[in-house]
């Protein structure tokens, strides 16, 4: 067996409104069935939208990192969006802007200190 390629699937509430939200973080609908799954795409990570169909929507303990060559620039689209994100964090590793979708999975945006 060879594996083709991957996904992460995010339950949601509203099949419109999440991609809405993540079409202007710079990932392309790629392909959706109606009301049933949504594929979007960016560099190096596909997202499939699905409905949650009254399920209790949480990310637990998993969130979705998007890296970035400028953090400026990825503070400058989410405010012109109007996404709430939290203060600039400088750690080890890189300078994240951690927020969140509609339903609260949790995603950053990072500028990496390594490569």
């Amino acid at each position: 067996m060879k594996i083709t390629g991957s996904n992460v699937t995010i339950m949601v509430k509203d099949m419109d409104r999440s991609i809405e939200f993540y079409q202007p973080l710079g990932l392309s609908l790629m392909n959706r069935w109606d009301d049933n799954y949504a594929m979007l795409q960016g560099e190096g990570i596909t997202i499939g939208i699905h409905p949650a169909d009254g399920m209790v929507l949480t990310s637990g303990s998993v969130s979705i990192g998007f890296m970035v060559d400028e953090i400026i620039d990825a503070k400058a689209r989410l405010s012109s969006h109007g996404i709430f994100f939290d203060e600039q964090n400088d750690g080890k590793s890189g300078i994240y802007l951690n927020f969140k979708d509609p339903d609260g999975t949790h995603l950053y945006f990072v500028k990496p200190m390594w490569g």
